[in-house]
């Protein structure tokens, strides 16, 4: 583990009776990064998040936390780490503010220390207006941020975030986005688990793909990354970008209500395919990635899986 390894998963399994919900986990999250885990519905990634947080115990494989053990000494990482789960209950007769010092207090902060981190994170979080409203009144958005602002009571070096965007509108969605860049800024490690991948794509720096129940290798996840891919092009003269894609012989995918899209293997074709059509006399507005990296990635992996899916993998949630 080097020095700046601050999570670290070495053959990680877990199983429920029958159902091997994380089959064989491995990968590294830097401190000062952040770190998406994508992957879909049933591929182990709340089971893998839940061990992470000393909530579950793994069958097999280690777990090292700032270089703790969360088996062995799970208070040690409690103490460096914060944990965002999807859904977390509150106290609901219990203020806001009362929230977040009781949760001070239970991370051993003293009563003056609790006070004053509850009120720089109520307006982190922009809870401002409801610090001394019960929490039973928060809307799902709210709570989300009250639970991240639990999380991050404690200054913690590691921090756990799943779903944190849930019940967002798009301003706050915004604001956690700046902040968690922030947060990786100021030399945290996060790790963060969307099924918003568009979000993941504008403030993760590394990616770990599970697929039933394992993470994808790094070749795999390589490869797929490198894959040919379709790019959205944009006209005010949609006739002749048609025309043009036509007459230069150039990978078409076909339209959407966005525009044209074309398939090109990486950015140097990507660039040259512009050329062409600017040389062709079609004048092009935008011109970009249909979707983005990190979706682009999961979206081939996911087309390679199926194709090697077995009857017995298929028989395996998560």
């Amino acid at each position: 583990m080097s020095s700046s390894t601050a999570i670290e998963v070495a053959g990680v399994s877990r199983s429920f009776g029958e159902v091997h919900a994380v089959r064989h986990a491995d990968f590294a999250a830097e401190a000062g990064r952040v770190t998406a885990l994508i992957g879909p519905n049933g591929s182990g990634k709340t089971t893998l998040m839940l061990m992470l947080a000393t909530l579950l115990r793994p069958d097999q494989g280690t777990i090292r936390i700032a270089g703790h053990d969360p088996v062995t000494d799970a208070r040690a990482v409690r103490k460096v780490m914060g944990w965002m789960p999807d859904v977390l209950g509150s106290w609901a007769s219990v203020t806001v503010r009362g929230a977040l010092e009781t949760t001070g207090r239970l991370y051993e902060l003293s009563g003056a220390e609790a006070r004053a981190r509850a009120a720089e994170l109520i307006d982190l979080v922009g809870l401002q207006a409801l610090a001394e409203q019960p929490t039973r009144v928060l809307s799902r958005g709210q709570k989300q941020k009250l639970s991240l602002a639990r999380a991050l009571v404690h200054r913690p070096t590691v921090l756990l975030l799943d779903e944190p965007a849930s019940g967002l509108d798009p301003a706050a969605r915004v604001d956690l986005r700046l902040l968690v860049r922030r947060l990786a800024d100021e030399g945290v490690a996060v790790l963060v688990s969307s099924h918003v991948l568009a979000e993941l794509d504008e403030m993760a720096d590394d990616a770990v793909y599970l697929e039933h129940g394992a993470t994808a290798s790094a070749e795999r996840v390589e490869r797929s990354r490198t894959a040919a891919r379709q790019w959205r092009v944009r006209s005010t003269d949609s006739a002749a970008l048609l025309r043009a894609i036509d007459a230069e012989g150039i990978p078409s995918a076909g339209t959407d209500h966005l525009g044209a899209l074309v398939t090109v293997a990486g950015d140097d074709e990507a660039a040259a395919v512009l050329t062409r059509l600017v040389r062709a006399g079609v004048p092009v507005t935008s011109y970009g990635p249909a979707v983005g990296d990190l979706e682009h990635t999961f979206l081939d992996l996911s087309r390679g899986d199926a194709d090697r899916v077995t009857a017995s993998d298929e028989e395996v949630p998560s």
